[in-house]
C-alpha cells in the first residue's frame, strides 16, 4: 500500500486530489499543471480549513463534561475546568491513569469530542474516546478510537476497533495526516441501526455496515468513554518501546463533548431501550449510506494512512496458508462488493 509521508512541523509532504469521479492523484506542494487552475494547498492551509470547518459544527451544539459525565477511574487524576467545558485526564505511573463515563447509556446517534493528545514522547500510553455495553463480557459491544502513543517525532497510531456479540478483532489502523498533539482534532462515532461511521475532524476513515446475519450492536445500551492508562508492554511497537516514566504526568486534553443520542430511561432494561430507541429519530429512516463526496474522502485517506486492516491481514494469511489460516471475515468481502454496487 502506498502510504504519503508525514513529517510533523513541516511543510514539505506530498499533496493528495481526489477527482470527481474518485481517483486519487499526487500532487507535490505548490506545483500546477497547465490549464489548471486548481493549486496545490499547503499542510497549514488544509488543516486552518479542517480546524475552522469543525469548529463551525462544533459551535451548533456542545455538552458539558462535568454536567455529563462521572470520573469511574482516577478521580486525582482528571480535572475539570472552564466550568465542565475542558476535561484534562493524566497518567502518572504505571497504574495510575484516569477515566470518565457518561452519566447516560443510550442506542444510536453519535457522540463527539475534540481531543489533544499527549505531548512529547508519549511511548507505551493510550488515549482513548469510545463507547461499550456492560455486563456480560463475553457478549458485550464496543466502538472504539484508541490513540497509540510513540516516541518524540514519530507519528501516533490512531486505531480503531468494534465488537458487536463478544466479536471483536476488526482492528483498522492510521497514521494521522496531522500533528494530533499540536492542537485538538475532532473525533465522532456514528452509531445506527445501518452502519457505524468513524470521523476525524467531520472526515469519514472507516465504515462497518450491519450486513444481514452477522453480528452488529443494535440491542445493548452504550456508554461513552474518555480515558488514558498505561499499555507499555503492547502499545509501542509491540512493547518493544516503553513509557519513560521520567516524564510523567502524560496528560491529554478534552473539550466540546457533543452527545446526539437515543438517552436509555433511568432504571428501564436493556430490551426496553432497544426496543424505545428503534423507534427513535436515530433509527427511523437512518443514513445508510456516505455521501459520494465522503466516499471519496474516505478512500483519499484509506489508500494514504492506513497502516493494518484486519480484511487484509486475514487474506495476506489465507493466501499463505490456506489449510490453517482463519476464514477471511464475512464482511471484509461484502464491503468489497458494497463498495462496487453489487450488494
Amino acid at each position: 500500500m502506498e502510504t504519503a509521508a508525514v513529517t510533523y512541523g513541516s511543510e514539505m509532504w506530498e499533496g493528495r486530489r481526489i477527482g470527481e469521479n474518485g481517483v486519487i492523484s499526487h500532487i507535490p506542494i505548490n506545483s500546477t499543471r497547465k490549464g489548471e487552475t486548481e493549486m496545490a494547498i499547503s499542510p497549514r492551509v488544509l488543516l486552518a480549513a479542517v480546524a475552522f470547518l469543525a469548529v463551525l459544527e462544533l459551535a451548533l451544539v456542545s455538552a458539558n463534561f462535568k454536567d455529563q459525565c462521572n470520573i469511574t477511574w482516577g478521580p486525582q487524576n482528571a480535572e475539570f475546568s472552564e466550568g465542565g467545558e475542558h476535561l484534562k485526564l493524566s497518567l502518572v505511573n504505571k497504574s495510575s491513569g484516569a477515566m470518565v463515563t457518561t452519566l447516560k447509556s443510550f442506542i444510536f446517534g453519535s457522540v463527539s469530542t475534540r481531543i489533544m493528545l499527549v505531548k512529547g514522547n508519549s511511548a507505551g500510553t493510550v488515549t482513548t474516546y469510545y463507547t461499550s455495553s456492560t455486563g456480560n463480557f463475553s457478549l458485550h459491544d464496543e466502538i472504539d478510537f484508541e490513540f497509540l502513543g510513540n516516541s518524540s517525532g514519530d507519528p501516533y497510531t490512531l486505531h480503531t476497533n468494534v465488537f458487536a456479540d463478544g466479536v471483536g478483532a476488526r482492528e483498522i489502523q492510521f497514521k494521522p495526516w496531522f500533528d494530533p498533539t499540536a492542537d485538538y482534532h475532532n473525533y465522532t462515532i456514528l452509531w445506527n441501526p445501518c452502519m457505524i461511521v468513524w470521523y476525524v475532524d467531520s472526515f469519514p476513515i472507516r465504515v462497518f455496515r450491519n450486513y444481514t446475519g452477522l453480528p452488529f450492536p443494535t440491542r445493548r445500551p452504550m456508554y461513552a468513554y474518555s480515558s488514558i492508562w498505561n499499555a507499555d508492554d503492547w502499545a509501542t511497537q509491540g512493547g518493544r518501546v516503553k513509557a519513560d516514566w521520567t516524564q510523567a504526568p502524560f496528560s491529554a486534553e478534552y473539550r466540546d463533548l457533543d452527545l446526539q443520542t437515543c438517552e436509555c430511561a433511568d432504571g428501564s432494561s436493556d430490551d426496553a431501550c432497544a426496543d424505545s430507541c428503534a423507534s427513535s429519530k436515530y433509527a427511523v429512516e437512518p443514513r445508510c449510506e456516505l455521501t459520494d463526496k465522503e466516499k471519496r474522502q474516505m478512500k483519499a485517506l484509506q489508500l494514504g494512512y492506513t497502516i493494518y486492516n484486519y480484511c487484509d491481514k486475514a487474506r495476506t494469511e489465507a493466501a499463505k496458508n490456506p489449510a490453517t489460516a482463519d476464514p477471511v471475515p464475512p464482511e471484509c468481502d461484502l464491503d468489497d462488493k458494497q463498495d462496487q454496487g453489487q450488494y
